[in-house]
């Protein structure tokens, strides 16, 4: 009897240890899912490329937050340099790795040119937050690349009317030799043509240049209203500094390149100041979504600004969690519902893809350097005529 006693009190005492363990046990875990973010980490554009990480790394945090969240997500970043072969190498490891769904990928047009074969021939959806030159969704029809940024047809055709639109008439174009850069080049010269605008003349450098001398004194004597530039900050920033040196006067016009906090540091709050940038999509930092993000992205304390494309990597990674929510974190099932976005709200407005997987952009906003800062040109002292560009 004392025997049987014992035994049923240690087998009431594992059962109520057993129905403790059951009470303490933790919710079951959720499964992980990997999404890489690729974008210049490192270089004369890193601070673009960091801004974008950060961004896309802030849509993460936010939906692991979220309890109606289906999976747990872990953002994969990698630096592609800016760099077509690093990029491809990048890529290549990235699509090669089955536990990564879906990837935020590039600024650098070059670099998205170079690597979207990759993503089609591993099956990888991808989403572009930042390069602009039209081949990159329109040149192929790789199902699995989607751009939720506009593109630099976009940028150019604003450009110009613009310009033109505020008196001026004659315009000297520098780009860099990339492809970003010629493309540039190629658009805005087509919709200056069209418009009745001159080229005085046209020079290409390459993007690694120190010293432009040679080009600048050429323009001097021409004369020109406006330099376009065609490039990206680093470039954009040199020039800037030796058209002032040479004591060029035109105004200086950019493209989205140079939609940077790193351009007003580097070529200084003065040499800034007027210069301009047309960036897609609508401004952002006026759209509920935008003002969101912006305080969000302001408490994670991140060491970088979310620069002119954090937004759109924002969206790309809500546009590929989204997906992965509705039907798994299947790679085919990810590209087909991404492949049918349409009128999905997002910080930067709507996204709809078009056949080529690119986001029909309805809206650039013009910004332009006042007192350090970009700011949107209705908003700035240039828009409400209180101040004068150069020139006018």
């Amino acid at each position: 009897m004392r025997r049987r006693n014992t035994v049923l009190a240690g087998t009431a005492l594992l059962t109520t240890c057993m129905g403790l363990a059951l009470v303490a046990s933790p919710v079951m875990a959720k499964e992980v899912v990997r999404i890489a973010f690729i974008g210049p980490l490192t270089g004369g554009v890193s601070n673009v490329g960091l801004g974008g990480r950060n961004s896309a790394d802030l849509a993460v945090r936010l939906r692991n937050q979220d309890p109606k969240s289906k999976y747990t997500y872990e953002l994969v970043p990698q630096d592609d340099e800016c760099k077509p072969n690093v990029g491809v190498q990048v890529a290549t490891k990235v699509a090669a790795d089955k536990n990564i769904v879906a990837g935020v990928t590039h600024y650098c047009s070059a670099v998205a040119m170079a690597t979207a074969g990759v993503y089609n021939r591993f099956g990888m959806p991808a989403v572009v937050w930042g390069a602009v030159l039209p081949e990159v969704t329109y040149g192929n029809n790789f199902k699995e690349i989607h751009r939720v940024n506009g593109t630099m047809i976009n940028q150019n055709e604003v450009a110009y009317k613009f310009m033109a639109g505020l008196g001026y008439k004659k315009w000297a174009i520098i780009h860099d030799t990339t492809d970003y850069g010629k493309g540039h080049n190629k658009y805005f010269g087509e919709f200056l043509k069209k418009g009745g605008g001159n080229v005085l003349g046209t020079f290409g450098v390459t993007a690694d240049q120190q010293d432009f001398t040679t080009e600048l004194t050429k323009i001097r004597e021409l004369n020109p209203d406006v330099i376009y530039f065609g490039g990206l900050t680093p470039l954009g920033v040199r020039i800037r500094t030796q058209m002032e040196k040479l004591g060029i006067k035109a105004q200086f016009q950019g493209t989205s390149g140079i939609k940077s906090d790193a351009y007003i540091q580097g070529a200084g709050k003065e040499l800034a100041e007027g210069s301009l940038s047309f960036i897609e999509g609508a401004p952002w930092e006026k759209l509920p979504g935008g003002l969101f993000f912006t305080s969000k992205y302001a408490q994670q304390k991140y060491g970088e600004s979310a620069e002119a494309y954090g937004p759109f990597a924002f969206a790309a990674a809500n546009l590929i969690m989204d997906a992965v929510e509705k039907v798994g974190p299947d790679r085919k099932k990810v590209r087909d519902v991404l492949n049918n976005t349409k009128d999905v709200e997002t910080i930067v407005g709507k996204v709809t893809f078009d056949d080529h997987r690119q986001n029909i952009v309805p809206l650039i906003t013009k910004y332009v350097v006042e007192n350090g800062a970009w700011v949107v040109w209705e908003d700035s002292s240039y828009g409400k005529g209180k101040r004068k560009l150069a020139g006018l």
